[in-house]
């Protein structure tokens, strides 16, 4: 578990923050949620020194350091912590750029749940806060053969900035000129069963003695450019993204008939007789589990390319009959040097303070928590952000916890 520090309880209450302020010697807030106090910071005057968490455990009269999942914030000046829905707790960091400046320390939700099960220590996990939502990730699956990617290549011709696919992991060599980050993320075996264990992949398969896998921070990179994210892939891996976190959309590309399938196999003419049999066999497993599995929300039958493609623009909202969801915000949060920060509800009240008084001016910032959405091991969606009136009525009732 790790050597904690020696302190006391008493020495807690003087020495850290109520999680709304910042220590003058390095930076660190204490959260007290249920029976335990989180300490999250750096507890010297250097900001590029590594963040730590520390747990008090009231009832044991303990402290803990915890197993940390997730990418922690990069290096900042200091920071505010706001306890939400007593699960997670809120990061506003000070000296951070605008798109890397709210962070969120899950304590107690589902996904740190699961990885608690047969650990013997605490565990909490980072999840980087973004602005706005993002469309669903698409999952598309069928036999070889159906069509799917000639289905999928109309959709990125007819809307090239609307559509984009993750970049999978390996632990094989690069061939040829493959490059790392654009052909696939090449890793090492160690590393990637880790990051396996830790809940970062969607789905992952050995093939020929090396592991693929789809991970959610390669998705999660697709919302982040503005685009809504396709996956390309077999049956069991859907399988494995519905058994996920990921809140996708799943759809199943089906043949008119097993005739029809291998008609197109034989007319593609790439595969053996050999091949050909193997595929057919793979594709009534495949055809079987798409349709009675429960696996997928919707089955498009291929029997006229043309009108499949049309009912699958449907499905995505692109024909015009719904409503397109807007892409999330490319810009951060533009946080002022200097500010407090106090909570109302589900709205998070930040404040400019101007440095040579202490003195709040009347900036401010509102962070609307209600609507978020996903969280680690991947981004947690749906900051709502916009500027008040500070006179005005809805801010009746702000007030900073004693």
């Amino acid at each position: 578990m790790g050597e904690a520090p020696a302190l006391c309880v008493e020495d807690l209450k003087v020495r850290f923050s109520n999680g709304f302020g910042l220590r003058s010697k390095g930076f660190e807030t204490s959260t007290d949620v249920g029976d335990k106090t989180f300490v999250i910071g750096c507890n010297n005057n250097d900001s590029t020194s590594s963040l730590e968490v520390h747990i008090y455990d009231k009832s044991g009269r303990k402290w803990v350091i915890p197993t940390v999942l997730g990418t922690k914030p990069k290096p900042y000046e200091g920071h505010s912590a706001v306890l939400l829905n007593e699960d997670r707790i809120m990061i506003i960091t000070r000296g951070s750029t605008p798109d890397d400046c709210i962070w969120f320390l899950e304590v107690d939700t589902e996904y740190v749940k699961q990885q608690k099960e047969g650990s013997e220590t605490e565990v909490v996990a980072w999840s980087k806060g973004v602005r706005g939502d993002a469309e669903k990730p698409v999952v598309i699956s069928g036999p070889s053969g159906v069509g799917k990617g000639t289905l999928i290549n109309m959709l990125m011709k007819e809307f090239p900035s609307m559509f984009g696919f993750s970049v999978s992991h390996t632990t094989r060599a690069p061939r040829g000129t493959e490059k790392n980050g654009v052909h696939y993320h090449f890793t090492e075996r160690s590393v990637m069963e880790k990051d396996i264990k830790d809940g970062k992949f969607l789905e992952f398969a050995s093939v020929h003695g090396n592991l693929y896998g789809t991970s959610i921070e390669a998705v999660e990179a697709v919302a982040d450019s503005g685009k809504r994210c396709i996956l390309d892939i077999d049956v069991q891996g859907a399988k494995s993204v519905r058994a996920s976190s990921l809140d996708a959309v799943f759809i199943f590309i089906s043949p008119p008939s097993m005739s029809e399938l291998e008609e197109r196999l034989r007319l593609r003419g790439t595969e053996t007789e050999e091949q050909i049999q193997k595929r057919l066999r793979n594709a009534k497993a495949e055809i079987e589990q798409g349709k009675s599995s429960g696996i997928f929300d919707h089955i498009l039958c291929n029997d006229n390319l043309e009108k499949c493609y049309e009912n699958l623009k449907k499905l995505l909202g692109l024909d015009g009959s719904a409503p397109i969801n807007p892409k999330p915000s490319p810009n951060g949060i533009d946080l002022p040097p200097n500010h407090s920060v106090s909570k109302i509800d589900n709205k998070i009240i930040i404040q400019h303070e101007t440095p040579e008084s202490g003195n709040a001016s009347n900036n401010l910032i509102v962070l609307e928590v209600s609507l978020l959405k996903g969280g680690a091991p991947g981004r947690t969606r749906g900051l709502n952000v916009y500027n008040v009136d500070p006179v005005s009525n809805c801010l009746n009732g702000i007030h900073k916890p004693s």
